[in-house]
């Protein structure tokens, strides 16, 4: 079946980069048809944080908001023990000797994983973007980051983010728009540890408004980031770029709606999208531009199932990323209230220029991870950090309860020729569309970039006064994939790279990327989204050129 409506464009992925993009096409007048094969959300009805079991729920899952992935084997690991994922009341995580590839967490939906995202708002280091010519890894980006700090402003101020004055190399042409939020009394108490070190500790910016800002109310710190935000304070792709779009009145926004296949055209154009529908026929969208926004993942998958399209450096798929991680837990003598407050509220710069970490290329930063580690509520602490049974078990979370501090360490991810991602040869969804299929193996370099990450956590904690070390999970020994990238490289040259500096194919003409799969290196720990949504704004302006 074939839809004969004509639009402009047709975005491919509800989430960051499509959304962004679809905005930057609606204001310059362009019609937008936004699809997602993910549901959508209504933080009113789907984000329960008020019900008696809110603690342990986690972000709602709606029928179809989570794509199925598999994973290729994981790698044997030697004896890291500082890098051992496992906690006081649960045992170890991984067993055998093997790295367990457990999950990509992400959410298909309008609004994609930003629905379930921290809400952290970083530009990357200018540096990262020099990566093969400084430090002879990765790639460099095609421009440099002045080039970008216009669109990252436009971001930030339709998001409503807040921030402080300054973030070192990170130059600003204007303010954030917002004031920071308030550091909560975890965070302090890590900043007084932090200053026993030496080191800087400062708020972090955040997609959370410290303000009112555009008729969306401020934040009310109740923690619950992660879980969905109700309110719509969080600066979510749904309640920001998507309601901006669709103020215009040229954007159609169509749920549960996976793309399948793109299909190629004469003259070196694409000629339509292949959409899956309930009843399982297939709709054939006829558009004048195709933007890919569907991630590091979904987004290499769909072109390898078009028959390779826009694979003619072979590049696509390779150079898979995703982000390092080391989050510790301990317990403090005194209470920290470490679940009240705004998640990863405040963060440490210091390490992150790919050369701040002494004998390692790549860099990495610290963070109040208190949030982020899901202890908002007794159900959890009770399992991780109190082991036992009983009454015993009982006294003992009710006196350790409050006292738990977790510093988080986040960081580079080299590319390597071992980690990409390709078609299942086996498995299928529902259209008989492979599976994406993720290998992620750690390079040496990687390892001893964790090791630092895992040092440094332990030291903030013990200089901040925690005293018993309960829990440590790392990604040495864990893939859960948030953040990942790199998988549809940008580039000048089209023989190792699959888009131009704008996110067009360096073949089709009417083909373009706007997700983190165009990433030649993924940063010194920065969350990605709002480098995704300036790339997306700047890509929207060349396509309404064009």
């Amino acid at each position: 079946m074939s839809d004969d409506r004509s639009w402009d464009a047709i975005v491919v992925g509800a989430g960051a980069g499509g959304a962004a993009v679809a905005y930057g096409l609606c204001k310059r007048g362009r019609s937008v048809l936004l699809i997602d094969a993910g549901p959508r959300f209504d933080p009113s009805i789907d984000y329960p944080l008020t019900e008696a079991d809110w603690d342990a729920r986690e972000f709602p899952q709606k029928a179809g908001s989570t794509g199925k992935v598999t994973f290729a084997p994981g790698q044997k690991l030697g004896s890291e023990p500082l890098l051992a994922s496992g906690s006081r009341g649960l045992g170890p995580l991984a067993n055998g000797g093997t790295r367990l590839m457990d999950s990509y967490r992400h959410v298909r939906g309008i609004g994609g994983s930003t629905l379930h995202f921290t809400g952290e708002s970083h530009r990357l280091h200018p540096a990262a973007m020099r990566m093969r010519t400084r430090f002879g890894v990765a790639a460099d980006w095609p421009f440099d980051y002045g080039v970008l700090e216009p669109y990252y402003a436009e971001a930030e101020e339709l998001i409503g983010v807040a921030g402080p004055a300054t973030q070192g190399a990170r130059w600003r042409s204007s303010g954030f728009p917002l004031p920071p939020h308030p550091l909560s009394y975890a965070s302090q108490t890590l900043g007084k540890g932090a200053k026993a070190l030496g080191l800087d500790w400062q708020a972090n910016s955040r997609a959370a408004l410290s303000l009112p800002w555009n008729g969306r109310a401020p934040c009310n710190y109740c923690g619950g980031c992660n879980k969905g935000c109700p309110r719509g304070d969080k600066g979510s792709a749904d309640v920001t770029f998507i309601a901006a779009a669709l103020d215009t009145g040229r954007c159609t926004v169509r749920p549960e709606c996976p793309a399948i296949r793109i299909e190629a055209g004469p003259d070196d154009h694409v000629a339509a999208v292949l959409v899956g529908r309930p009843d399982g026929s297939i709709e054939r969208i006829a558009s004048k531009q195709v933007v890919l926004a569907c991630g590091a993942v979904e987004t290499p998958r769909l072109l390898l199932a078009s028959d390779g399209l826009a694979n003619e450096s072979g590049q696509v798929g390779q150079n898979f990323m995703d982000t390092l991680f080391v989050t510790v837990g301990a317990l403090h003598p005194e209470p920290q209230h470490g679940r009240r407050g705004l998640p990863s509220d405040a963060i440490s710069w210091d390490f992150n220029a790919p050369d701040a970490i002494p004998g390692v290329i790549g860099g990495c930063r610290l963070y109040n991870a208190a949030g982020e580690s899901e202890l908002g509520g007794l159900a959890a602490f009770a399992l991780r950090a109190a082991p036992g049974w009983g009454r015993a078990h009982a006294q003992s979370v009710r006196k350790l309860w409050g006292h738990a501090l977790h510093v988080g360490a986040i960081g580079e991810r080299l590319p390597n020729r071992d980690s990409r991602v390709d078609l299942d040869p086996v498995a299928r969804d529902a259209f008989a569309m492979p599976l994406a299929r993720i290998a992620s193996i750690l390079a040496d370099s990687d390892i001893a970039r964790l090791r630092f990450m895992a040092r440094k956590s332990y030291e903030l904690l013990a200089a901040s006064g925690a005293e018993r070390i309960y829990e440590n999970y790392s990604s040495w020994d864990w893939f859960v994939a948030t953040h990942v990238f790199g998988t549809c490289r940008m580039g000048d040259d089209p023989a190792s790279s699959v888009v131009d500096a704008f996110g067009r194919s360096h073949r089709w003409r009417n083909l373009w990327i706007a997700d983190a799969s165009v990433f030649p290196s993924s940063g010194g720990g920065e969350a990605p989204s709002l480098t995704i949504q300036a790339l997306a704004l700047r890509t929207a302006e060349r396509m309404a050129g064009n």
